[in-house]
């Protein structure tokens, strides 16, 4: 068993992974990395200090489904807890994304009955609507040859309208909420990649989310309307309801989900189909074949490259003897890009008909609020398909981190209708 990680301590990385997430190379394409790795390695490698991760798609897929995984004490999960707002002195908790059963099973159930198909294509028609405001807002801001930031103007605040459309999250907080994603989001990595400003501006995030979750969260309780935080609030199983702090903790889940994950997602569908022009033109003579299409461009380039479990007892993995509390780190890009799983996983091919795309998990942590995304996504990649465009920087900057892979910008040259 792996002791407690310190905050920030490079020294540690050779000892812990099997690959450098400060590299550069490393962090602009991983893929070549993963695959280095699983041929020298196998699909499970074990680090020198114990830490084991996992590098094929059949050993990520059994971490993710089997009931011998789970969160555990995972020494990672510790700085993942946050204080109980309605006990602020006792143990912190853990929201949805990183609970076990039986807690999982239940507040996952709860929540599960506001996501339901009616209510996805209820919100169908307001994205598109969302969308073409927005390209019509980008299209006013190009410059003299025609290039506009598109992750700025439309992806950047596109599932936030999304979403606050289901939530009704107020206006306000709007802003602020892209800025906390980015902190929170940086703040999955591991401790020892952080430094303390990181730390800091994580915990900062994680509570701005927390005080806007427990002031809608009151708000919703005391005055229901027909929003999702209201059905949340009112949802019933077996007599049980969320208490006021499980509402809030669920809604930072959403938050940080809806605002952040889903804008990460759909700028690496766009940067990946922009960089593919042949896809772009077959998507454009196949505009029924979106949703496929989604999976395949997440699958390609997901934004979550990672996750973290534990072994919940002594049991095995692709030929590794795991003791009981063996942390486990589930490399969801090489998993994605595994040769054994898709022929040719290097290409981009928008009509791959497979359906293992780990890219928004697998088994009881599959993504609640997937359908929501793969919503956002739809529409609008379709509404960027549908026009004019091109890439005007191949290269656009990316943020720091291991876990959470994005683009911070995506300058293109937009134009007409096609």
């Amino acid at each position: 068993m792996m002791s407690e990680l310190p905050v920030f301590d490079p020294s540690l990385i050779p000892m812990l992974l099997p690959f450098d997430p400060f590299d550069a190379s490393v962090h602009a394409d991983p893929y070549p990395t993963y695959h280095k790795i699983r041929d020298e390695h196998g699909a499970v490698y074990r680090s020198p200090a114990g830490m084991v991760s996992t590098f094929s798609h059949e050993a990520a897929s059994v971490v993710l489904k089997s009931p011998d995984f789970g969160w555990g004490d995972n020494p990672m999960l510790a700085d993942q807890m946050v204080r109980d707002p309605d006990a602020p002195d006792g143990p912190p908790r853990r929201i949805l994304m990183f609970m076990d059963p039986p807690d999982h099973t239940r507040v996952r159930g709860l929540v599960s009955q506001a996501f339901t198909p009616r209510t996805v294509e209820w919100l169908r028609p307001r994205a598109h609507r969302f969308v073409e405001s927005l390209i019509s807002d980008a299209l006013a801001a190009r410059d003299a040859s025609g290039v506009v930031d598109l992750h700025k103007t439309v992806i950047s605040p596109l599932p936030g309208l999304v979403l606050s459309e289901l939530l009704k999250v107020p206006a306000k907080y709007h802003a602020d909420f892209l800025t906390y994603f980015r902190d929170s989001g940086i703040g999955i990595d591991p401790a020892f990649l952080l430094t303390p400003e990181q730390v800091r501006a994580r915990d900062d995030a994680r509570a701005g989310f927390m005080a806007a979750g427990m002031e809608m969260a009151a708000e919703r309780l005391a005055d229901p309307g027909e929003d999702l935080v209201s059905r949340l609030a009112l949802a019933e199983q077996d007599g049980d309801r969320l208490s006021r702090a499980e509402l809030a903790l669920t809604l930072m889940n959403l938050l940080a989900a809806g605002f952040g994950a889903t804008v990460a997602m759909i700028a690496n569908c766009m940067l990946g189909l922009l960089r593919h022009p042949a896809q772009l033109r077959w998507l454009r003579d196949n505009p029924d074949k979106i949703a496929g299409a989604v999976e395949e461009l997440t699958r390609y380039d997901s934004p979550l490259q990672m996750t973290f479990r534990s072994a919940l007892r002594d049991t095995e993995l692709a030929g590794v003897q795991l003791a009981a509390g063996q942390p486990v780190m589930v490399v969801l890009g090489a998993a994605n890009h595994d040769p054994a799983a898709y022929q040719s996983p290097d290409v981009l091919d928008l009509s791959r008909t497979s359906g293992k795309n780990l890219g928004f998990g697998h088994g009881i942590h599959f993504c609640v609020a997937a359908p929501i995304a793969r919503l956002t996504a739809q529409v609008a990649i379709s509404a960027f398909a549908a026009r004019e465009i091109e890439l005007a920087d191949h290269d656009p900057a990316r943020p720091p981190g291991m876990v959470l892979r994005t683009i911070d910008e995506l300058p293109v040259k937009l134009g007409d209708p096609i």
